[in-house]
């Protein structure tokens, strides 16, 4: 894996968590999984969430990005309140500023590779001749030019990843979260993703914060924090966190 080193400003602050609180209800009783959580993420750092499974990294992501509600505290992201907007307004808000990358890729079976990456500006009201010609670059970008046409079940995995990736980045969000995204891969497919997906944020200067269980992602991190009983812990730092 490459190291793309980039250390952000300490201005432009894309994310601003303060005091998070997450629970569930299971069985009639509040199984809490994020408790008082506050962190400060910058525009341009690639940020890790490391922790094993069901340690709260996959529903930090969730909260950031607006699919799942706050029990209290607040998400600001480029200034927007995302937990005071309704369900439909985080969902709007979503689709034009964060892409997102899952470690099973969700692409849909019954679109093709081309029409899976231009399908969040379609969403947008961006024209189909436009979208098409912006997702072909990608295509290109991703080393998926020739594929274009095919339908997912016709990708390896790490070629589905990839065009995921793309579609993550179609409509140039300033904020990318992925949620292990080479969990579902093998090592070197896994390792050839990851240099992809921070070689684009990168050079795009986009925010990534990035779900994992894998501490061998660790070195390639601006700043990385250890997600364990429900707080977050600072493995090594430019700056600490505020939890």
């Amino acid at each position: 894996m490459q190291r793309y080193g980039n250390h952000p400003s300490t201005s432009d602050l894309i994310v601003q968590i303060r005091d998070l609180d997450k629970s569930y209800q299971q069985d009639c009783t509040a199984c809490h999984v994020l408790r008082s959580v506050s962190l400060d993420v910058h525009t341009g750092e690639f940020v890790v969430l490391l922790g094993v499974s069901g340690s709260g990294k996959s529903t930090l992501l969730n909260l950031i990005s607006g699919i799942d509600d706050v029990n209290s505290g607040s998400i600001h992201i480029n200034g927007t309140d995302i937990t005071r907007l309704s369900e439909y307004d985080r969902t709007v808000f979503r689709r034009d500023n964060i892409g997102i990358v899952f470690q099973f890729f969700n692409l849909i079976p019954t679109l093709t590779v081309l029409e899976n990456i231009t399908l969040p500006l379609e969403l947008r009201g961006v024209g189909r001749r436009k979208a098409e010609t912006g997702g072909r670059k990608l295509l290109e970008r991703v080393g998926l030019a020739d594929r274009a046409g095919d339908f997912p079940d016709k990708l390896s995995g790490g070629e589905q990843q990839r065009v995921a990736i793309a579609r993550a980045l179609i409509h140039e969000p300033a904020l990318v979260l992925a949620d292990e995204p080479t969990g579902n891969l093998d090592g070197k497919t896994g390792e050839t993703v990851l240099d992809l997906l921070l070689e684009i944020t990168r050079t795009a200067g986009k925010t990534l914060i990035m779900a994992t269980h894998d501490s061998a992602i660790v070195p390639l991190a601006d700043r990385v924090f250890r997600v364990q009983d429900g707080a977050l812990h600072p493995e090594h730092a430019a700056e600490p966190a505020l939890s």
